[in-house]
């Protein structure tokens, strides 16, 4: 009696907890079809605020932004984290503490700071030799630094749970490192890289904070956009906007799901 109260209980959190995480997404996604002219309240369904989201050239320049911005910084962190990951696993049994302080500093350190020290950086860089001035190119500068860990630890994590037999069996079959990397690691650490990059896109398209404090004039995404727009009240165009955006943010991750299942 008390484990089948106990289970009813647990189901009774679980669903409990998916309302309160889930309800906000769809009462937006509701409103962004409303017919009224208010967000306040409900007459209808309509598709009119889409029509009237891709005939703004704002919107759609800020949208353009967003994607350049997500996928350009999420292929350069891809790389280099990458890189980084595989460096610490070659290196795991050296003491690399302060490796993994510098790791881990830029996934918990307040965006507000990273944002700041960001924007200073480039003023100064800017100054001294006009170089780096506010735009998509410090954006995507900034989005590299802090998607560099979250893809570094991903590949670590899956390089730490191979076989080292296996490398030593690459060598033994003569493989040149050029072939134990395209025949052998790339394959092999494929779902990891998979992963990374639908994370590293999907931190790019919902940041607000470091990409608000290193944007230039010209360079306004999604989330700048809305939080300007948004001053003035929330509106179903500003409903519509958030629909697609969390729509492309479950589509990557469904993407991620999808090939990491098949993968499997």
């Amino acid at each position: 009696m008390r484990k089948r109260t106990l289970k009813r209980g647990l189901s009774a959190f679980w669903w409990l907890t998916l309302v309160f995480l889930y309800l906000p997404l769809a009462v937006v996604v509701l409103f962004s079809f409303n017919a009224a002219n208010s967000a306040a309240s409900m007459t209808g369904l309509s598709l009119r605020w889409y029509h009237q989201l891709f005939a703004n050239d704002q919107i759609m320049s800020a949208f353009g932004n967003t994607l350049v911005l997500a996928l350009t910084s999420s292929l350069i962190a891809l790389v280099i984290g990458c890189l980084i990951g595989y460096g610490m696993y070659r290196h795991r049994h050296r003491k690399l503490g302060w490796l993994i302080v510098l790791i881990y500093l830029p996934i918990v350190l307040p965006d507000i700071v990273f944002g700041i020290s960001e924007m200073a950086f480039f003023v100064k860089v800017n100054e001294l030799t006009g170089l780096l001035g506010p735009g998509l190119g410090t954006m995507i500068i900034a989005h590299v630094t802090f998607q560099i860990p979250f893809v570094a630890l991903i590949v670590y994590s899956r390089f730490v749970g191979l076989d080292p037999s296996l490398f030593e069996a690459a060598k033994d079959l003569y493989a040149s490192p050029f072939k134990r990397v395209v025949h052998f690691m790339l394959p092999t650490i494929k779902p990891a890289l998979i992963s990374a990059f639908f994370l590293s896109f999907t931190l790019s398209v919902d940041d607000f904070v470091i990409s608000f404090f290193t944007s230039g004039p010209e360079s306004a995404t999604l989330p700048i956009y809305i939080w300007g727009a948004i001053k003035k009240g929330v509106s179903p165009e500003i409903n519509a906007i958030a629909t697609l955006m969390i729509a492309a943010v479950a589509l990557a991750a469904l993407a991620s799901l999808v090939v990491n299942r098949r993968k499997a």
